[in-house]
């Protein structure tokens, strides 16, 4: 392996160990969902809501994953404020769905409650640091296409 393939893969390891991080929290969902479905008191306990967020958060916790071991797998190197927006940015997108599940005043109309506040703000500011971060990546990776071979 040449010096700046693993410069690249040392610079965007950040993506693989997020990504191995939440598809552990999509396992542990998984087992959740399962507890769900055979009415186990203390899991219907933590998620007093909707069954669908769990699910939702199960399957984007996974998608988020599989993007960023997608990026990865480019070796294309990513600027380190792109790499961290993308891991947390799926970390953040990904738990809207858990906190909903957990918490049900939280999947209704916006209320004017200090939790409901908060809440809108952490939609917002995940929304904006995934949106940089995969769209950096894109963009990244877009650029890259069009250079030539022998740059």
């Amino acid at each position: 392996m040449s010096k700046d393939a693993r410069s690249v893969q040392e610079n965007n390891i950040i993506l693989v160990r997020g990504a191995a991080l939440w598809v552990l929290v999509a396992l542990v969902l998984a087992w959740c969902l399962v507890a769900l479905k055979m009415e186990a008191p203390l899991v219907s306990a933590i998620f007093p809501g909707k069954f669908s967020r769990v699910l939702q958060a199960h399957i984007d916790f996974l998608l988020m994953s599989a993007l960023l071991l997608g990026f990865y797998g480019t070796r294309i190197p990513l600027a380190w404020p792109v790499r961290w927006a993308m891991v947390v940015g799926a970390f953040t997108n990904s738990s809207l769905f858990v906190l909903q599940a957990a918490f049900p005043i939280l999947d209704g109309p916006p209320a004017e409650e200090f939790g409901s506040v908060l809440f809108r703000f952490y939609l917002i500011s995940s929304i904006v640091l995934t949106s940089f971060g995969f769209a950096g990546a894109c963009l990244t990776v877009l650029r890259a296409s069009f250079r030539s071979k022998a740059n």
